[in-house]
């Protein structure tokens, strides 16, 4: 459930971004900040998070106590 959950996150924050790139070059100034720094990252960990995260979970089990 939690990768579905991740998933659905990545795809909710990839479609303002879709928006940012096809929008006409006016409307950019009111959503560009938005789109930068917190869309795109939000965007960028969540999908690392699907690819890698096996591993950082891995790496963070086996540390001692």
């Amino acid at each position: 459930t939690m990768r579905v959950i991740i998933r659905w996150i990545h795809i909710i924050c990839a479609i303002p971004i879709a928006g940012y790139l096809y929008s006409p070059f006016q409307v950019l100034p009111d959503y560009a900040p938005l789109t930068r720094f917190v869309f795109f990252p939000v965007m960028l960990l969540s999908g690392l998070w699907m690819w890698k995260g096996h591993l950082v979970r891995r790496m963070i089990s086996k540390q001692p106590a």
